[in-house]
């Protein structure tokens, strides 16, 4: 008889449970010997862009949301306004805030939800706040704040991130810096 290694059968267990879970979610297998290879990473990229149950999709590196972040408080600071920043992604999840020096501590809170209301609706908060005279029950989503201050950014036309801005005396400045941060972006 004989004798099959430890280390293939692993694998070959691996590459059947793989194949049984219908190419969903992510895999990893490892397996120590001399026998082992990882798959090449173009057939991996290429089994994906077949997969029709799948998508991509474009997001902010932590790099560039630091970035419109700081273009963002700088913008504010010229103008001696003490404000907070947040990015946050496609799915509203905060990528960076930056809260200035003597920004009122209400700010924080109200940049993150300006940020996740444009990503939302891919609109300037200024535009969504106009909308509540015919929606006014928008205003009841969670995590939601219609109050000038909040700007999209956009990749071919699709939301990928939004910048929000709060502690201004107006929300029309808010709004301003904000746009200075996504400008910053096209630099």
């Amino acid at each position: 008889m004989k004798k099959t290694s430890r280390t293939r059968v692993l694998t070959g267990g691996a590459v059947v449970a793989a194949l049984a879970l219908g190419g969903f979610g992510a895999y990893s297998a490892s397996a120590t010997g001399e026998n082992t290879a990882a798959a090449p990473a173009a057939a991996v990229a290429k089994a994906d862009a077949k997969n029709k149950n799948t998508t991509r999709t474009t997001h902010l590196t932590v790099e560039a949301a630091t970035k419109a972040a700081q273009a963002t408080l700088d913008a504010a600071e010229k103008e001696n306004q003490r404000v907070s920043v947040a990015v946050v992604d496609r799915n509203g999840n905060t990528i960076v805030t930056l809260r200035g020096d003597g920004a009122g501590p209400q700010s924080y809170e109200s940049a993150v939800k300006k940020a996740f209301t444009a990503v939302s609706w891919n609109a300037p908060t200024s535009e969504l706040a106009k909308r509540l005279a015919q929606a006014p029950n928008l205003k009841d989503i969670p995590g939601t704040l219609f109050l000038a201050g909040g700007a999209p950014v956009t990749a071919k036309g699709a939301p990928i991130a939004g910048i929000g801005v709060a502690g201004a005396p107006s929300g029309d400045l808010d709004e301003k810096f904000a746009q200075a941060g996504v400008a910053s972006l096209g630099k």
